[in-house]
């Protein structure tokens, strides 16, 4: 079987609830301490790496930050890979939000139920993750690329690109929702650029633990050039109708430039291959029900 095809049914499994947490077990039984690893020493092959497995703890030799510039591949290391949902703290749902809220069957999080019983678009149908679901949940690899209008944003999970507008418009005042939405970038400063965005659809989900939004919301990315070879991200949601306040949902999480030309591994969420995944654990609560006793 293909690498690919296994990473998207490990990505399925992790969406559908059967996400597994495996940590290494010194001898005593407890956790066992990552070995260190040097980003130069980091092996590339020509084709379909997975990325960094944590932040290296030694980057090498990092200059300043150049001004006004994100141009390039960014890892943050597996970081970004949020299978119970948003980092932050999400702020109390509104009415609203509570009775949207209680429609979504996640795989994880407090709304986690059966396998069988999980309505996430995006695990069952195969639907867009959307944004900023893009962000909260399967974060992985981004590339940067300006242009003289705009800095397109490049995202390895699901091969989907951003563009964000820096010619000075202003968001729509009554958009036409979209999967990925509408996104304008400004420097707030020679080092932080802030992304504004609006018009998102009201069917995708913020994060793989089921938190609603609806089409009021609005987020604010602040990507922080730290030095040459670091950056962060923060993601702040404000979204009135689902939530009484807005809140961090993403806070300064890290990333490490790598060579732009590696190539990475496509990982897609296709229907054909949600249905076969969402199959197997058909297959396997069936020989559950017929194992139980009294049967």
């Amino acid at each position: 079987m293909r690498r690919r095809l296994i990473a998207v049914i490990i990505a399925s499994l992790a969406l559908l609830g059967s996400y597994v947490a495996i940590r290494a077990q010194g001898p005593a039984g407890g956790p066992q301490a990552p070995p260190p690893l040097v980003l130069s020493e980091v092996k590339w092959v020509p084709w379909s790496n997975t990325g960094l497995p944590r932040l290296p703890t030694d980057i090498g030799a990092d200059g300043p930050a150049p001004r006004r510039e994100l141009t390039g591949l960014w890892d943050p290391a597996r970081g970004g890979i949020g299978a119970r949902g948003a980092r932050g703290m999400p702020a109390p749902l509104t009415p609203w939000g509570e009775a949207k809220g209680k429609t979504h069957k996640s795989g994880d999080g407090v709304r986690m139920v059966d396998a069988a019983d999980i309505n996430d678009p995006l695990s069952t149908q195969g639907d867009p993750g959307g944004y900023p679901r893009q962000l909260l949940f399967e974060l992985r690899h981004v590339q940067f690329m300006p242009t003289p209008h705009s800095i397109v944003a490049l995202f390895m999970w699901e091969r989907r690109y951003r563009t964000i507008w820096t010619d000075g418009r202003q968001l729509p005042a009554d958009p036409d929702p979209r999967w990925y939405g509408y996104s304008v970038g400004r420097w707030a400063d020679d080092y932080t650029f802030v992304v504004n965005s609006n018009g998102t659809d009201e069917r995708t989900w913020l994060d793989n633990g089921g938190n609603p939004h609806s089409s009021e919301l609005k987020v604010e990315e602040r990507w922080h050039r730290l030095s040459e070879k670091r950056l962060e991200l923060t993601v702040t949601l404000d979204d009135p109708k689902a939530y009484t306040r807005p809140w961090v949902a993403l806070d300064k999480l890290q990333f490490v430039k790598i060579p732009e030309n590696v190539d990475l591994i496509e990982m897609m969420n296709a229907a054909t291959e949600v249905q076969a995944v969402a199959a197997l654990f058909k297959a396997e609560r069936e020989l559950e029900k017929q194992a139980a006793p009294g049967r």
